[in-house]
């Protein structure tokens, strides 16, 4: 089980208590309608109430999958004052009603039907891809969010898919239990339908499920979370020894890597939750979220704020809580914002966007707060006039780093890295020359400076130079001189609210 899945309700449970507790009007938005219609099919079997289902192809049928639809109810506003002369108390289901209720007919229909639920006791609930609900209609919805599977579910999953595969024609299983093990763990954050078609594909291939299928299952994952979605998987080949100084905070990440595990939490220990690094553009930032997930032995996951923002009301909200209630699936992770400034810039001043950024803003704070599953946040920001105050709040962050320009120190080995990483010797280049010409340059423009070297030299017909790599630092002036007041200010803020990286 993941995390403290086992003392968490199923939805079953926390379905039947808000029928219980006779809440009229219950919301599902989500993409997996077949497994919200299950969900509510057993709740009702369950608690022995009625179930009707409309939808604008059927009509209204009882919930039984073949019952016939009653004649004359496919028209949204026929079909919701049919269900509204109901008497007995019933669950009623509405698919994709949402996008109906622009006619006033429609949504006149949908206001009577959830009055005369509260009255005789009944239930509607919306399943819908969407969360796109009129006012009038949202202030009486209590939403409701399905579960991802934790791994009891997955195993069950997969035993079940592969049984009915076998049924079809006799596959192969060769699999080791740390191989079928580490295949759950991977399969966290997908739905009960992506991980059924994730074990289809893979047997379709060979009609075997082995050791080998495992590569294939994790690019499936990876490729089925970054479609369509917030989250996007990032490979982080980098190692802490390829972050060129920062002493401070490899430090920092070194003394925390033990934090995690149940010793830590009987020495008094509670687990980091997060990091800020604040600072000059091309300085490391980025390579550090990649570093720390190398280090910690963690997948990597970045979230791109930008993604989030849709043009319906409460889309936007609804996609970043998906999105780290995934991330949280899926954890022990860490999770990257990068730039985190642009995704929620209008929160820190007056909004033009009618509230959302604020709301998405306040979303977010919410689940840093709260959220208990192991997801290491790393965050990452450029311009600190853009963040929210509220961000930079002792408590949202175990700590706030400034990663300024290298010093001359930081910048021989930032010069030793990408000189190894392309097959070159660092000892045959003169980098106490070079540290001196590239005083004021960041890390990502003296890996530029090299690559520049290397394209002169290699349309020469020659191995690259030290006066070659020397010529393309002198000739691309560097941020900390087009940018030297923004720069300059952004140190002087800096100084005394931020722990220094290097």
């Amino acid at each position: 089980m993941t995390g403290d899945a086992r003392s968490r309700p199923t939805d079953r449970a926390r379905l039947a208590t808000l029928l219980r507790a006779r809440h009229p009007l219950v919301t599902i938005a989500t993409h997996e309608e077949e497994d919200a219609r299950t969900l509510v099919e057993n709740t009702c079997r369950d608690l022995g109430v009625h179930l009707w289902v409309w939808s604008v192809v059927d009509g209204v049928h009882e919930g039984l999958r073949d019952s016939a639809p009653i004649a004359d109810t496919a028209n949204p506003a026929a079909g919701l004052y049919w269900l509204a002369t109901q008497t007995l108390p019933s669950v009623m289901v509405l698919l994709d009603i949402g996008a109906h209720l622009d006619d006033p007919h429609a949504l006149r229909a949908l206001r009577t039907l959830i009055t005369s639920a509260t009255r005789t006791g009944s239930h509607v609930i919306l399943i819908d891809h969407a969360e796109s609900l009129h006012p009038a209609v949202r202030a009486h919805a209590t939403p409701f969010e399905l579960s991802l599977p934790d791994d009891e579910r997955i195993e069950s999953l997969i035993r079940g898919e592969l049984r009915g595969l076998h049924n079809d024609a006799p596959i192969e299983i060769a699999m080791s239990g740390r191989a079928y093990r580490t295949i759950i763990k991977n399969l966290r954050g997908l739905s009960a339908r992506q991980i059924a078609q994730v074990v289809r594909d893979v047997v379709a291939e060979d009609r075997t499920f082995s050791d080998d299928d495992l590569n294939t299952i994790l690019a499936r994952k990876r490729q089925l979370v970054s479609d369509g979605g917030a989250l996007e998987y990032v490979e982080s080949p980098a190692t802490i020894d390829d972050v060129g100084g920062l002493a401070t905070l490899k430090a920092w990440l070194a003394a925390r890597e033990r934090s995690f595990g149940d010793d830590a939490a009987a020495f008094g220990l509670t687990p980091p939750r997060g990091v800020l690094l604040l600072g000059v553009q091309g300085a490391g930032k980025s390579l550090c979220a990649k570093a720390i997930a190398t280090a910690w032995g963690r997948p990597l996951l970045r979230l791109d704020p930008g993604t989030l923002y849709d043009r319906f009301v409460g889309e936007s909200e609804r996609r970043l809580r998906d999105a780290l209630k995934q991330a949280e699936a899926m954890a022990p992770i860490v999770l990257w914002i990068d730039e985190i400034e642009k995704g929620f810039a209008s929160a820190a001043a007056q909004s033009t966007d009618g509230g959302l950024s604020q709301r998405m803003f306040g979303t977010l704070l919410t689940w840093m707060q709260d959220h208990a599953a192991p997801v290491f946040l790393v965050a990452t920001a450029n311009n600190i006039d853009a963040l929210p105050p509220e961000l930079l709040r002792k408590g949202r962050f175990d700590e706030i780093f400034f990663v300024d320009l290298p010093g001359p120190e930081a910048r021989r080995m930032i010069f030793a890295i990408h000189l190894r990483k392309r097959s070159r010797d660092p000892d045959s280049f003169d980098l106490d020359l070079l540290v001196d010409a590239s005083e004021g340059f960041s890390g990502a423009e003296i890996e530029q400076a090299i690559i520049s070297a290397l394209h002169g030299a290699f349309s020469a017909g020659r191995e690259p130079t030290t006066e070659g790599i020397e010529e393309s630092l002198r000739t691309s002036p560097p941020l900390s001189v087009t940018m030297g007041e923004k720069i300059a200010a952004l140190r002087a803020w800096a100084r005394d609210r931020c722990v220094h990286a290097g």
